[in-house]
């Protein structure tokens, strides 16, 4: 390609493929114990400007009067803020792609900050100004005086600024373009949102400061000792005081010490000592390597039960608070999740901090995608071009430095979705020869030429099997080494489905090291009238609608069900029906955690109300043991259902839950309910234009139920729809599995109900009908029977498919509607969350109290939801049916139609009716929005069925 040779000017350096002007070479982040520093975040004064040359830098110089400028907040979004809008792509660039050319159009946003150096602050040493994170290239001034330009957004860059420092009055000034040569380097799947969006921080530096620093802190397992080495530029001394250590930076010690792992996260305080600073350290010894194909931490297999985490606030977007990057740690803890990949960039260093103290596995990304060149086949992809490596080589010495002392840190990723190239080659030489101590990551090396494990996204499950056995071909090199999905399970909206198989595969092989869900948060935008917009909603040319919101939390950080479902699925105890009766099995699925820290409690229900909890004595297992447990006698349910449930809890408080969190259940039925007597013996009388049948009435022509035991019932009849999910529509690339959309060309959603006859015959009011969309051949064949012993009412229901059906079906049951509020309540028995054929291993059963509202899952796009599994018998609206056998429930205060057409919350309101759907089964959910479909055995074929339904008053 023709290359192009950036103008002269004041802004050529927006399309200048360097990484920048003028910046200090990269170092350990670190906040001094003595040192002084001066936080620049706050109010600061905008103007912004529709190109990169529409004003001078004269707003640069002591006394420029910004009076009129609006102010905003650093660390921000200017877009976030009332001066432009967010662009949401998934891969496509928002500009034409011609690197390293961008737009004239360029939003460039100038920043000023006039500040006062505090009374306190040291006459002499030097100074260092340091940006945490700019998106997506800046040019400083201070006082008056250019000291640089930088790219590389989610990365620190530093300026000597001590020279230039006065008492009062300091003038920074910042020009921040939305486009420039680095935006080909952040294509990243997330919003486009310009700003000073990390800290900005004054740094003094006393002579004899420590400057950068490596620590170096390994463990031995076989001997129980760690080996501590403080690599420095700057001499000094090495104190843990615990330990008794004391040495010169440089020099090794090994001593006895407990080791650092995300289950144990043991740090020790120390500190680094120059001559012009102190330095506190956490040391956490630990020890990675690949071995025997095997990701190793202390000698021990790793299995990574994780989450990618994209930065993310509704109102701030990626200008996160401390608070806030603790919530996603705690819940993290919380929901037994282990592992987080960066994605894909560093996070705020503080987020490293935080999962140093609490225990996280990390795998730090660099802050490179260059996935839009894949429309042009890879063409003029920077990775593989020689001029853009520099600019590779310093966004990957800017991460290893940072965050080198790390002890979560055990892998280095050299970014995501870029191809394949030289410069990635050399990002990988570089780093295994600054870090040998971790190994390197990057999903999109198939020959694992340059990485240290095999990594792949969305493989379906048959194909995950045929890698742990070595059978899917590739390199030699490639299949001795470790596999992990550093994505899989896309929890974009309702799902993701298939988490427990997946999990099944990881612990039957052990190649197989586990994965990272996509994603933790949507990264919905607060929004007036929309609740949370996505993609399309700020009028960008183009978007990628709500792929953006595909994240196992909701934007404000309310767990979805999908968490719940990975929350139980990775449960590092396994709660087993024993194998001798009246026994459980509990084995311990932790890496290196013994169970003395759980206390273990049995409990059993009859028809879902509790009866009685037990303490089990449980032994301190270790990782991979198993034992059986005897469980205490079961009550007699006298013909109700019975289950127990065992429950694992925290024996104690700990940093991130207190005493009693539940860490692991299981639940098993140990005695079925007797089945209720049949619903017959009364027969149909005609009474004019109705049919009376027990406690129901009936019209007489067609067949429909108007009333039992005197509720008003709407429009009851068989419903194979419901409103797609985004995972039944599926991603468009994949084109021959996606049913959502095929449903609705076969026009499942606007189905027709033919009355073939209505019969009074006998005992029963029978109502045949067929049912089908138009224009097409295939259809059911359907039959209500009604029967009645005077008191209950029963409905069978007979499904026959009739032609050819080439597609399953969304679900198959009834649905009607009853005259009830929303804030009616709603008492069941059986599953308690939301759950789905291949999402359900978290639905406990019990005794369950809602209102009809609080049964709809918000997802930031309507669709599908709600649905509660096993149900045994349920009352609202002043009926109570039972089914024959369980069946899904669910109730919505508007139909299903009203649902499918929304796009957003705001676009629901609630009416005077609810619409209540019993169903006999569902079609499994998946998690093609990205990944593959449902399971096979998941799948909803139309065939001969058969179910049943008993209304009566509610027995409360």
């Amino acid at each position: 390609m023709s290359f192009h040779t950036p103008p002269s000017g004041s802004t050529g350096y927006v399309e200048d493929v360097s990484p920048g002007r003028g910046v200090l070479p990269p170092r350990a982040w670190y906040a001094s114990s003595d040192a002084a520093s001066l936080s620049l975040n706050g109010g600061w004064r905008l103007r912004v400007s529709a190109t990169a040359d529409a004003e001078d830098d004269a707003f640069a110089a002591p006394g420029y009067d910004a009076g009129d400028w609006a102010e905003v907040a650093v660390p921000g979004h200017w877009v976030l803020q009332g001066h432009g809008a967010p662009v949401y792509t998934n891969h496509l660039y928002p500009f034409p792609v011609d690197p390293p050319r961008v737009p004239t159009e360029n939003p460039t946003g100038d920043h000023l900050r006039v500040f006062d150096l505090p009374d306190d602050w040291p006459a002499g040493g030097e100074a260092v100004l340091r940006f945490d994170g700019v998106e997506s290239c800046a040019r400083v001034w201070l006082n008056g005086t250019d000291i640089g330009e930088f790219k590389g957004s989610r990365l620190p860059h530093e300026f000597a600024a001590g020279h230039l420092l006065k008492r009062a009055g300091n003038v920074l000034a910042v020009r921040v373009h939305q486009w420039s040569a680095g935006s080909y380097l952040e294509d990243q799947d997330q919003w486009w949102l310009p700003g000073i969006f990390r800290d900005v921080t004054l740094l003094h530096r006393p002579a004899g400061a420590a400057g950068d620093f490596f620590v170096h802190a390994s463990y031995d397992h076989v001997t129980g000792t760690g080996t501590l080495r403080v690599d420095s530029g700057v001499e000094g001394r090495v104190t843990v005081a615990e330990l008794g250590v004391d040495v010169p930076t440089g020099e090794p010690v090994t001593l006895p010490v407990e080791a650092w792992t995300a289950e144990t996260p043991r740090l020790y305080d120390g500190v680094l000592s120059t001559a012009g600073e102190r330095v506190p350290l956490r040391v956490g010894f630990r020890t990675v390597a690949v071995e025997d194909g095997l990701i190793k931490v202390n000698g021990t297999p790793l299995l990574f039960k994780g989450v990618n985490r994209h930065e993310w606030h509704p109102r701030r977007g990626r200008a996160l608070d401390p608070d806030t990057m603790r919530e996603d740690v705690l819940m993290m803890k919380r929901h037994n999740i282990n592992a987080v990949r960066t994605s894909h960039y560093p996070p705020h260093p503080a987020f490293l901090d935080l999962c140093d103290e609490y225990g996280l596995w990390v795998i730090d990304e660099c802050d490179l995608e260059t996935h839009g060149f894949v429309e042009q086949g890879w063409r003029d992809n920077p990775v593989d071009d020689d001029r853009w490596t520099p600019a590779l080589l310093d966004r990957a010495a800017r991460m290893v430095e940072r965050d080198k002392n790390h002890p979560s840190v055990v892998m280095w990723s050299l970014g995501n979705e870029a191809g394949t190239g030289r410069g990635l080659t050399a990002m990988a030489d570089w780093i295994h020869g600054r870090d040998p101590s971790r190994p390197v990551h990057y999903e999109g090396d198939l020959d694992c030429r340059d990485t240290d494990v095999y990594s792949r996204m969305y493989p379906p499950h048959a194909e995950v099997e045929r890698i742990a056995r070595g059978l899917d071909g590739g390199t030699r090199r490639r299949r001795e080494l470790p596999v992990i999905l550093c994505e899989y399970a896309h929890a974009m909206g309702n799902g993701p489905g298939g988490l427990g198989e997946y999990q099944e595969l990881f612990e039957a092989h052990d190649r197989l090291q586990g994965g990272f869900v996509w994603e933790w948060i949507d990264h919905g935008v607060d929004h007036p009238e929309l609740g949370f917009a996505y993609g399309g909603d700020f009028g960008e040319e183009l978007h990628d609608a709500n792929f953006v919101c595909d994240g196992l939390l909701f934007p404000d950080r309310t767990p979805s069900p999908g968490l719940v479902e990975y929350q139980k699925v990775i449960e590092p105890v396994r709660i087993d029906a024993g194998g001798i009766d009246g026994t459980v099995r509990i084995t311990n699925r932790y890496d290196f955690a013994d169970l003395a820290h759980l206390a273990f409690e049995a409990a059993y229900q009859v028809d879902g109300v509790p009866a009685g909890a037990h303490r089990l004595a449980v032994p301190p297992l270790a990782p991979g043991e198993s034992a059986e447990v005897k469980l205490p006698g079961a009550p007699d349910g006298g013909g109700a259902d019975v289950q127990w449930t065992v429950r694992a809890l925290l024996a104690g408080d700990t940093p991130w839950a207190g005493k009693g969190h539940v860490v692991a259940w299981g639940q098993r039925t140990v005695a079925r309910a007797t089945p209720p007597a049949p619903a017959t013996g009364a027969r149909p009388v005609v009474e004019g234009d109705a049919v009376r049948l027990g406690p129901a009435v009936f019209d007489a022509r067609t067949g429909a139920v108007r009333t039992v035991a005197g509720v008003r019932v709407r429009d009851l009849r068989l419903d194979v729809w419901r409103a797609t999910t985004d995972n039944d529509d599926g991603a468009a690339w994949q084109t021959d599995t996606r049913y959502g959309p095929r449903w609705r060309e076969l026009g499942l959603h606007r189905m027709r109900h033919r009355l073939d006859a209505v019969e009074t015959d006998g005992e029963a009011l029978t109502v045949r009908t067929r049912v089908a969309p138009a224009g097409r051949e295939a259809g059911l064949r359907t039959a209500y029977r009604w029967t009645s012993d005077g008191t209950a009412l029963r409905l069978t229901v007979s499904v026959v498919p009739e032609g050819e059906w080439t597609v399953p079906l969304p679900r198959l049951g009834v649905r009607f509607g009853l005259d009830a509020g929303p804030a009616g309540t709603v008492t069941w028995f059986g599953g308690g969350g939301e759950a789905y054929p291949d999402t359900r291993a978290a639905s406990v059963l019990g005794r369950w109290d809602a209102s009809v509202t609080e049964l709809q899952t918000p997802y930031v796009r309507p669709q599908e939801n709600g649905a509660r599994a096993d149900v045994r018998w349920v009352e609202l609206g002043g009926l109570r049916v039972d089914g024959e056998p369980e069946f899904w429930f669910s109730a919505r205060p508007w139909t299903t139609e009203l649902l499918d057409a929304a796009r957003h919350r705001t676009d629901l309101v609630p009416g005077d009716t609810v619409w209540v759907n019993l169903d006999h089964r569902q079609h499994g959910i998946g998690s093609q929005s990205c990944g593959p479909g449902p399971l096979p055995r998941y799948y909803l074929w139309p065939e001969p069925a058969e179910f049943s339904f008993v209304f009566s008053e509610p027995r409360g």
